[in-house]
């Protein structure tokens, strides 16, 4: 297995622990066990922040800027859908 494949497992296996941590902490009945979930949760994010990193300065993952337009658009909608609502 090369580096690529490697950290690219690493990334998508980190992005499930984080989904499940979130869920505990979402779900977790006691303070002192959703305390447990959420501090596991942000050293999850972190870890998947810097796998992210390391791949990014590789060249192995790549993002595509948004263009203006869209972004205004979806803000648009989302702000007409909130004052909708109330």
């Amino acid at each position: 297995m090369d580096d690529r494949t490697l950290m690219e497992s690493l990334l998508m296996t980190e992005k499930g622990i984080c989904d499940l941590y979130m869920h505990g902490t979402i779900e977790s009945g006691t303070q002192n066990v959703n305390q447990t979930f959420s501090q596991a949760l942000n050293d999850s994010l972190c870890m998947q922040g810097d796998i992210y990193k390391k791949m990014s300065a590789r060249g192995w993952y790549k993002t595509e800027q948004a263009e203006e337009q869209k972004i205004q658009m979806l803000k648009q909608k989302y702000a007409n859908g909130m004052n909708a609502s109330n």
